[in-house]
């Protein structure tokens, strides 16, 4: 459907805001590939599948790496849950296939069933600090958080910790109601170099994806992590 046909006024508005203002604000600007993986991982947290299939292959043209975005995907499991991420992995298999870019994307994985808790309370702790190296042994849901979530994706080659944080942040930025959770990576952003101004930046490139209440608790967030 050609939206400029169908809603020209809109249209012109979304280019001018979304597309230009926003885009090229002074002091708020990303290089494109951080500035798209953000808008994607905004994307899939917002369950934005639609805006995501059109922004993809945009994505790629301007330099975002598909291991890159096979490894967000992947880590959104974890932040959405698999019945919310399953879709995005089937829309990224789709693009993919489309423009002939290999399948599968593997060979990432640098832990084993056996060492997989003790790497993933390594990255914890190398993220949040070493207290996190023993508080997987405060009950299962902890634990798995350790071997899953850390150890199963956090580990992975394809995008390194700083930018795994990044994405975390604009998963639980854009599904909402996940402040705790969001002022904590919002440390755990700062702790790996993601500083308080690199974070503002990130929110407001995806403000147009995820909209003013989401993005301005976000905002709230990052000023809370900062104190």
């Amino acid at each position: 459907m050609n939206y400029y046909e169908t809603d020209p006024e809109f249209m012109e508005r979304v280019e001018q805001f979304a597309w230009n203002e926003v885009v090229n604000e002074k002091g708020q600007q990303l290089e494109a590939p951080t500035r798209w993986l953000a808008i994607l991982a905004a994307l899939v947290g917002c369950q934005g599948m639609d805006a995501y299939r059109e922004f993809l292959p945009k994505a790629l043209e301007e330099g975002v790496l598909p291991e890159a975005v096979k490894e967000m995907v992947y880590q959104s499991a974890d932040y959405v849950g698999m019945g919310r991420m399953w879709p995005f992995l089937k829309i990224t298999n789709e693009i993919f296939a489309e423009r002939g870019i290999a399948l599968p994307s593997s060979g990432k994985a640098t832990t084993a069933m056996e060492d997989r808790l003790e790497k993933g309370a390594q990255a914890q702790a190398d993220i949040f600090g070493p207290h996190m190296k023993e508080a997987w042994k405060n009950g299962h849901i902890n634990r798995w958080l350790a071997d899953n979530c850390f150890g199963d994706y956090y580990t992975r080659t394809g995008l390194d910790l700083a930018q795994r944080e990044m994405i975390t942040f604009c998963f639980l930025m854009a599904q909402g109601g996940c402040e705790p959770q969001l002022i904590a990576h919002a440390k755990g952003n700062m702790n790996m170099g993601n500083d308080k101004e690199f974070l503002i930046r990130v929110v407001s490139q995806c403000l147009p994806y995820i909209g003013y209440p989401r993005s301005l608790n976000a905002v709230t967030c990052i000023n809370k992590a900062a104190e």
